[in-house]
């Protein structure tokens, strides 16, 4: 009996393991596919994400290349990586699609629209950092640079400057569903978290400073949305809390209704719970 049961284990758990390989599998082929799509504009996807920087640039002036392969490799990393960025949805379906069959039904009702959220959320901070961030941060920069130096940013140097400004903000801006999840897990209550948000917005600042640029525009930027998000989040979670709680409160009364009926009543009543599943409501 304890072989069987270990067997059926050790059988459950390759399962597991294979279909685990199988979704990272499709995973790698949707990056893949979206990079074979991407590289061939790599050139005139740099263009477009170069233009907060060359809109600012003294003319004359324009970005070089220090590598030697630097004009080629550069394109391709950015074709690699906004492949990956621009299949984060389908992503993110994976990892839901491999632990959704361990979840009940009420999570997996509100683990969908979380994921979907999610990814619109991280979409924005990027929208969000190329469109108003890296505008202002360069102009800021342009105005404070010394005079007589020829201002020609390299392309590798200004690509990993993007990158790490958009993670940036495509992090910060999932903060409204780390709120959620932490409220829901039972981690912490959204009194707890309106106690510490002081402490919140200083860390906001703080994570501000360590993930962009040395400048108080860019910090603030990035900061200040955090904090709004994090309000957000703590209204939200506020309204799933009491949306739980209330479902909580009608399943112990229904628990209370069935621990008073008798045991012919209680089989009474899973038979007319297994003739509605069968039949539908009986009218």
């Amino acid at each position: 009996m304890a072989e069987s049961l270990g067997q059926n284990q050790e059988q459950g758990f390759l399962g597991h393991l294979l279909e685990l390989r199988d979704r990272l599998l499709r995973s790698v082929l949707a990056v893949l596919l979206v990079f074979l799509c991407a590289f061939p504009f790599a050139n005139e996807i740099y263009e477009i994400l170069a233009l907060p920087v060359v809109n600012q640039l003294p003319d004359g002036s324009s970005m070089i290349a220090t590598g030697v392969i630097s004009p080629f490799l550069t394109p391709l990393k950015l074709a690699f990586i906004m492949s990956i960025f621009a299949a984060i949805p389908y992503l993110m379906f994976e990892a839901w699609a491999f632990v959704a069959p361990g979840l009940y039904k009420h999570e997996k009702k509100l683990a969908l629209p979380l994921i979907v959220s999610s990814a619109l959320l991280f979409y924005v901070g990027i929208v969000f950092a190329y469109f108003v961030v890296l505008p202002n941060v360069f102009a800021f920069m342009m105005a404070y640079a010394l005079e007589g130096v020829n201002h020609s940013p390299d392309i590798t140097y200004y690509l990993d400057f993007i990158l790490k400004l958009f993670f940036a903000f495509g992090i910060a801006f999932e903060v409204p569903i780390a709120t959620i999840l932490l409220v829901l897990g039972g981690v912490t209550t959204p009194d707890s978290l309106a106690e510490k948000r002081p402490y919140i917005i200083v860390g906001a600042f703080i994570f501000g400073m360590l993930l962009t640029p040395p400048d108080i525009i860019s910090q603030t930027m990035l900061a200040i949305p955090m904090w709004i998000l994090f309000e957000v989040g703590l209204l939200f979670s506020r309204l799933l809390k009491k949306r739980k709680d209330s479902s909580d409160d009608e399943a112990d009364e229904a628990n209370d209704d069935y621990e008073n009926l008798s045991e012919d009543e209680m089989d009474a009543e899973l038979d007319r719970i297994e003739s509605e599943e069968k039949n539908g409501p009986i009218l």
